[in-house]
């Protein structure tokens, strides 16, 4: 399948490897797409699992709908069990970077009977996150809130240079810099991406609760974004087997890390005690 719809929403989908192997759902965050993974994708088809990576909501220029209210972590999760339906799977391994992760968090924890397994990449737990904001974690976000302001950020993203720098200054290889930055530019396309960020105090409302799946996690230690408390805090909310993977890396884990990012989930996938 190259691409599957929820009501009018149409979302694009990388689909690769063996069409009966072990499926595994590839979830990018920002402001990535699908491509994040193509270093990932064929580790995981010589190991015999089949891969879905959609451009998310907003990411696909078929599924971008008006209003903050759209974005909120609920209706992304629905849009990956849509997934899984147009798939025709009742379960499938899911794996999230960056906000992906937080809708794989989501899923893990109102919707086990849809996961097999589940790893995060870079992202922990929400609730890990939300107390660890008493301390450094708040400084490390200080640019969600720029980002709740009209107008500015969309032009500032537009402007190609200024994206290549600020990601290639957070770790990001160059080459996916620039990929990112040309799909930033495209019309609504900046907006779109950025209600993520605008609906978290919907988001919020629907709390994750602790993983009920078998649960990989892996972090970083050169993570602009996201720090050592809330990584370290993350065990506490899950209540199934669990692994905690620390990378001398980046934030960009897909691009910079693909060898050890998919280690980690093929080894999540064929032993999840």
């Amino acid at each position: 399948m190259d691409s599957f719809r929820r009501g009018d929403l149409r979302f694009d989908v990388r689909d690769g490897g063996p069409p009966d192997g072990e499926p595994v759902v590839l979830l990018h965050g920002f402001p990535q797409d699908a491509g994040a993974w193509a270093a990932v994708e064929p580790l995981l088809h010589a190991a015999g699992l089949r891969t879905l990576a959609p451009d998310q909501r907003g990411y696909s220029p078929g599924a971008r709908p008006e209003g903050r209210r759209a974005y909120r972590l609920a209706e992304c999760a629905g849009d990956i069990l849509a997934l899984l339906d147009a798939a025709g799977l009742e379960s499938a391994h899911v794996v999230g970077h960056d906000w992906g992760g937080s809708v794989a968090w989501l899923l893990a924890g109102r919707h086990p009977e849809r996961l097999r397994t589940m790893t995060a990449v870079s992202t922990p737990h929400p609730e890990a996150i939300s107390r660890a904001m008493l301390g450094s974690q708040a400084l490390k976000f200080w640019y969600m809130a720029v980002f709740q302001l009209p107008y500015l950020p969309e032009w500032r993203l537009r402007d190609r240079g200024f994206t290549v720098r600020s990601l290639t200054g957070a770790g990001m290889p160059r080459e996916h810099a620039e990929r990112y930055a040309e799909r930033l530019a495209e019309p609504g396309a900046a907006t779109a991406m950025l209600n993520w960020y605008r609906a978290i105090p919907w988001s919020v409302r629907t709390p994750a609760g602790r993983s009920k799946v078998p649960t990989t996690y892996v972090w970083s230690t050169h993570d602009v974004a996201l720090g050592r408390r809330a990584a370290e805090a993350t065990a506490r909310f899950v209540a199934a087997p669990y692994r905690f993977v620390v990378l001398d890396a980046s934030h960009w884990l897909p691009e910079t890390e693909p060898d050890a990012v998919a280690k980690s989930v093929i080894a999540r996938v064929t032993d999840p005690t």
